[in-house]
């Protein structure tokens, strides 16, 4: 595995988007396998994009890729196999983090939240307690509640009404069939 120096960070981060570089305004290191970059959103004023890197089987960085409900889905369904009872008290506790969000209404909260060193600190009982599940599937406890935070944030700041990624833990927990689940994971706005 490639080491990244944390002054790198930003670099490595960093992309080409119709031949401008867009560089992250935060990145975190959820864990060692994993690094989330926070970019500009274009939606509006406060939106952010996320992106993610992560190890490859090889050892190498993935390429920077964008977060889809449907991936962290798929992981917590294969998850859901080896602890069922544990992974629904751990979507019961995404769904309280839902129910804390609010969106980023100023320049001050973006920065507040970004600026916190790290917003898995809130949160370290509850990594210890969900940290066996993350033997399973393809991402760990840490990568997945921080991706999760921002994604709700993220949701939150874009439409202010926006229910998605609730119903999408709601379903999960209740253990709809997956054409459902797949359905709400890729459902996109109109």
């Amino acid at each position: 595995m490639r080491v990244i120096k944390s002054d790198n960070l930003i670099q490595f981060m960093s992309f080409n988007r119709e031949g401008k570089l867009v560089t992250p305004l935060k990145v975190f290191l959820p864990d060692d396998k994993t690094i989330i970059g926070v970019y500009q959103g274009s939606f509006s004023k406060f939106d952010i994009l996320i992106k993610y890197r992560q190890v490859k089987k090889d050892g190498k960085w993935s390429n920077i890729r964008t977060p889809k409900h449907i991936h962290w889905a798929v992981d917590l369904l294969i998850k859901m196999h080896s602890n069922k009872k544990k992974i629904r008290q751990f979507l019961d506790f995404l769904l309280d983090i839902w129910n804390k969000t609010l969106p980023i209404k100023s320049e001050g909260k973006r920065n507040k939240i970004l600026n916190i060193k790290n917003l898995l600190e809130e949160h370290k009982d509850k990594i210890k307690e969900y940290q066996s599940i993350s033997q399973f599937g393809e991402y760990r406890i840490e990568f997945l509640i921080l991706l999760a935070k921002l994604l709700m944030i993220q949701e939150k700041t874009n439409m202010p009404g926006a229910y998605m990624f609730k119903k999408l833990l709601e379903a999960l927990k209740k253990g709809d069939d997956i054409f459902s689940i797949v359905s709400i994971a890729t459902h996109r706005g109109k």
